[in-house]
């Protein structure tokens, strides 16, 4: 992996005028080629990510199954144009009129085109929905991801399991409480996790790199913890600690930083991810996005549960059956309700123009459960036996029935407090003039001012300020559910019972309550003693935010296809400590985090690094740069332009609108950005360039682009000038002296003193700009502009 550009000298140029200063353009041309050399190999040589191979198969498999293979399958009667659709080489080979599809140009595709009945006509009979159609050129503009026939899978172990004939992975073999390994350096491990990585650095011959400077750590921590960076008295005030106290103070920083209601609010963001939380629905093939005005709720619930802690086991049961879990209160019924809206929260296609709706929203749910907490792919098995691991069919459609065993209410069109008549129980109108999609009925769950139990609709008044959510609940007559043949709803099986994953073997037996949906059990199975895959997960997932990649790089893929563990005992110590210490996020933070694995430098010598320059051994901290969240965040805080408090609802909560793509529903706020309006379709434009999600599937880890458009997006984005403006006027107001100014610009932004040679840079920038342009307000402007825009600030060391 490359490196990210030099850093310790920043970059400054003004950034007012729309003509460039030559500063400003010596700035971006450096910024431009840093980019272009880190963007290394072109993207068509890497293999298709977990969340497109997911949308082929939840998607675009069902929707060539059920049009396209009649004629285009080589058990077809007659084979149309001598094109095979049923295989990969099929689709990329073509037929008579030649390859049907041109990967990320959906516009030059010939199966787009026939699909739009533009020259040629498929399907021949009628055109398929704008939704259908949609979809597949949401898939070719992603490129197109086909894992029918994907090459030779890497070799692994098998694990026999005497109950069953079935080859299990090696993430389905019990976890098992390593011995710490010898190591020949015993005084450089301060923690067994020490002992593990240490081990393997030592097997290759090699050295770990020296502790981090206490300036370094101390960022590190405040990023990895709460999300923020440290001021400079806070960077001053924990180096002169760990001079007089040494690790002591390391252990109460940490401390520190975990009590802070700022964890929740960094750590949750990292859980929405994987929930694919959003605020719409995202584009149902029609130009519209309807608006989920209560998945706030959701949102809060998560950062209360990350801040308080709650045990990772009770988390995921109320996430899944909070519905059904005894409460002690009305306060804790309803969080267990809201906490429902993790499987109703997903984006659905409009259900008048899809057959498949029902199962489709079932498969969003199962594929949260398999990616989001097991680590598989179990979407895969919905039109067939999952072709590389041991999940058949019948224990999808097992799993299905828990859920189509229960209600999804995922709210109504409009918001708490409108008086609109209601017509039906569940189906509401967002206005007297604006009505949802056809077909995309509403259902939400009604809190009883957000202290009791879920009550029903009133048939004669909407009652205006009544606490909405969206969630689960049981249908009134649980029912186990049939194979849909290739995925489709019209061509049923067998009824397969309700259950879970047959490949687990677990030492104890969980057996779904044939008159509730199941999904009780669900819960408990996927927390049960010796369940190998959820600890394992979640504490990858962890040690991956702390330490820039996993044990096991593909977090939501522990199957045939995700790559192995770098360090498995490493992994099995660390899962094995999750359960025993109470399923404790908190704690397994804690442990990392000093641990001195965690606390080495991220400079190492070239020869290390070039020996093992994606740092699969641990011999140094991984540079990161930090996300779009945190990015925005900080320069709110070097600003002081941060408002700490929470925000309360959303900006949707209060919008009896449907969202149209075209439009933005985005508002300036100065809150933290977790409280952002995150629609589908339409992400906060202040965040879009770095690598948000599109919160359609789960995401266990972001893409890490670095390109040329983010240079640009900084130098142009109304948030970075807003705020370079008020930055440059806070250090204006503070004193007159240009030396003072800089010392302080430059303590806000990077934490330390700027160098003789920056200082000496940035005068020369602000006098020529203060001239040119009229202005020093602009010239300071634009000196922080540019502080904001260095490497130096966007990267963790």
């Amino acid at each position: 992996m490359n490196r990210p550009p030099p850093h310790r000298v920043a970059s400054l140029a003004p950034s007012r005028k729309r003509r460039p200063h030559p500063a400003l353009c010596l700035l971006l041309s450096s910024l431009v080629l840093s980019s272009l050399l880190l963007v290394g190999s072109a993207r068509s040589e890497e293999p298709a990510r977990p969340e497109d191979i997911a949308h082929f198969e939840n998607k675009i498999r069902p929707i060539l199954v059920q049009h396209c293979y009649s004629c285009h399958a080589a058990d077809a009667k007659e084979i149309g144009g001598k094109l095979l659709l049923d295989t990969r080489e099929g689709l990329r080979k073509g037929g008579e009129s030649g390859p049907p599809i041109a990967p990320g140009k959906p516009d030059e595709s010939l199966l787009l085109q026939a699909l739009r009945y533009d020259g040629l006509q498929m399907p021949p009979d009628a055109p398929l929905p704008a939704a259908v159609i949609e979809e597949v050129a949401q898939w070719i503009k992603r490129g197109a991801a086909d894992p029918r026939t994907m090459a030779a899978a890497p070799a692994q172990p098998v694990i026999q399991q005497p109950e069953t004939s079935a080859p299990a992975l090696w993430s389905l073999a019990p976890v098992r409480k390593p011995k710490l390994p010898p190591v020949a350096d015993a005084a450089w491990p301060r923690h067994p996790i020490d002992h593990f990585v240490l081990s393997g650095i030592e097997a290759a011959g090699r050295k770990p790199s020296v502790d981090a400077r206490p300036e370094v750590l101390v960022r590190r921590l405040y990023h990895d913890l709460i999300g923020l960076p440290p001021t400079i008295e806070e960077t001053q005030e924990f180096a002169q600690q760990f001079a007089e106290k040494g690790p002591v103070a390391i252990e109460r920083l940490v401390d520190q930083l975990l009590c802070s209601p700022r964890f929740g609010e960094r750590w949750g963001r990292h859980w929405l991810d994987v929930a694919r939380y959003g605020e719409s629905n995202g584009n149902d093939g029609l130009g519209r996005n309807p608006t989920y005005p209560h998945a706030w709720r959701y949102r809060d619930y998560v950062i209360a549960a990350f801040n308080d802690d709650t045990p990772y086991d009770q988390f995921l049961a109320q996430q899944i059956a909070g519905d059904l879990l005894p409460a002690s209160s009305p306060e804790e019924r309803d969080r267990n309700l809201v906490a429902t809206g993790f499987l109703a929260i997903g984006s659905k296609p409009a259900k008048a123009m899809n057959d498949n709706f029902d199962m489709d929203v079932v498969a969003d749910q199962i594929d949260v459960i398999g990616r989001g907490v097991l680590g598989l792919t179990v979407g895969c098995a919905r039109c067939h036996d999952h072709k590389f691991d041991p999940i058949p069919t019948r224990d999808y459609y097992a799993l299905a029935g828990l859920f189509t065993s229960s209600e999804t209410l995922w709210g109504t069109g409009a918001h708490e407090g409108l008086s609109s008549p209601v017509t039906d129980l569940h189906v509401l109108a967002a206005t007297p003039k604006l009505f949802p999609p056809d077909g995309f009925v509403e259902t939400v769950l009604v809190l009883d001012s957000n202290t009791g139990k879920p009550r029903p609709f009133p048939k004669s008044k909407w009652e205006p300020g009544t606490p909405l959510a969206m969630g689960l609940r049981d249908r009134e007559k649980p029912d186990d559910t049939k194979i849909h043949l290739k995925g489709e709803s019209k061509k049923l099986g067998e009824v397969v019972p309700r259950g879970f994953l047959g490949a687990l073997q677990l030492p104890i037996d969980v057996q779904v309550d044939r008159e509730k949906s199941g999904r009780r059990q669900l819960a408990e199975w996927l927390t049960a003693w010796k369940q190998p895959l959820t600890p394992r997960v979640m504490v990858n997932r962890i040690w991956q935010h702390l330490l820039g990649n996993g044990i096991v790089r593909t977090p939501d893929d522990f199957g045939t296809y995700g790559e192995r563990p770098t360090h498995p005992e490493l992994l099995d110590y660390l899962a094995a400590r999750f359960v025993d210490e109470g399923w404790s996020v908190k704690r397994t933070i804690r442990m990392i985090v000093l641990s001195r694995t965690y606390q080495q430098s991220s400079d190492a010598a070239q020869e290390l690094i070039d020996a093992d320059p994606e740092n699969r051994l641990l011999a140094r901290q991984t540079r990161r740069r930090m996300e779009a969240e945190a990015i925005r965040d900080a320069m709110l805080l070097v600003s002081g332009d941060l408002n700490l408090e929470p925000r309360v609802g959303s900006l949707v909560q209060h919008r009896d609108i449907l969202v149209n793509l075209a439009g933005n529903l985005h508002e300036p706020s100065n809150h933290r950005s977790v409280y952002l309006c995150y629609l589908r379709s339409s992400p906060p434009p202040e965040l879009a360039a770095f690598d948000l999600p599109d919160f359609t599937v789960p995401v266990g880890r972001r893409d890490v682009s670095v390109v040329p458009g983010q240079a640009l997006h900084l130098y142009n984005n109304p948030l970075v000038i807003a705020q370079s403006q008020i930055f440059a006027q806070r250090l204006m107001s503070e004193t007159a002296d240009p030396q003072a100014r800089l010392r302080s610009a430059w303590q806000r932004a990077l934490r330390r003193d700027p160098t003789p040679q920056e200082s000496a840079q940035a005068r020369q920038m602000i006098e020529a700009t203060a001239a040119e342009l009229g202005s020093p307000d602009k010239a300071w402007s634009s000196l922080c502009q540019a502080l904001l825009m260095t490497s130096e600030f966007r990267y963790v060391d």
